[in-house]
């Protein structure tokens, strides 16, 4: 495909998918999606996804409301009652921090926005690997949806739903940021804070992990102390 192309890029504002954007932008214009579901970081996010959307000169940027993922609950993301799980992921286990069915809601959002621009594309960090093992972040998902998407609208929209990080881990997505120049110190991962990173939920401790593998210093504040 030629630069000329347009692709959507789902940005939470975190680590995985301001990679996705260094990626998509370099064969790409691109457009910006941001949602905004009552997440305990939602100002936060917010506004790391506006200082890369700035950074990467997106030419257009939608941010959706998907509110009712608080009302509909089931995760301590959106649920002040159910606490953050902290510590390494478990293999095998689901975490709490899992948002019902969220990633179908966003794509939704972007292949909806997608056809009306003429993208070609919607990127997703959805990383598999290395993750905390949400269901909507397996492969099949996205290849499904994918099908989904093609089923679901005008027969002259070609919409690729594409995961560059799918397989990384969180060191190589560290390394491939670093080489790319991607603004690290404008991302969140944090599930529980807003001003000095917890270092201690899930995300914390495999973005903490990934940058102590990598060789490098996470440009973020943390909570003394973190963990080794």
């Amino acid at each position: 495909m030629s630069n000329e192309s347009l692709v959507v890029v789902c940005v939470s504002g975190g680590m995985d998918s301001a990679l996705t954007a260094a990626l998509a932008v370099r064969d790409h214009r691109v457009a910006f999606l941001h949602g905004n579901y009552g997440q305990r970081t939602e100002s936060k996010e917010l506004a790391c996804f506006h200082a890369l959307a700035d950074h990467y000169a997106a030419e257009s940027r939608l941010v959706v409301d998907f509110s009712d993922l608080r009302q509909i609950g089931g995760s301590s993301l959106t649920d002040a009652r159910v606490p953050v799980r902290e510590g390494e992921p478990v293999e095998g286990v689901v975490p709490t921090s899992y948002v019902p069915f969220r990633n179908a809601h966003i794509l939704a959002a972007a292949v909806s926005w997608g056809e009306v621009l003429g993208a070609v594309a919607v990127y997703v960090g959805a990383v598999w690997e290395d993750s905390s093992g949400y269901p909507d972040c397996r492969p099949e998902f996205y290849r499904a949806f994918e099908e989904a998407a093609r089923l679901g609208t005008r027969p002259e929209t070609s919409l690729r739903i594409v995961t560059p990080l799918i397989d990384l881990s969180k060191a190589e997505i560290v390394r491939r940021g670093l080489r790319l120049g991607v603004p690290l110190e404008k991302t969140w991962s944090c599930y529980q804070a807003e001003d000095r990173a917890c270092g201690a939920c899930e995300s914390c401790r495999l973005r903490l992990r990934g940058f102590r593998e990598a060789g490098s210093t996470d440009p973020l504040p943390y909570r003394a102390p973190t963990p080794a």
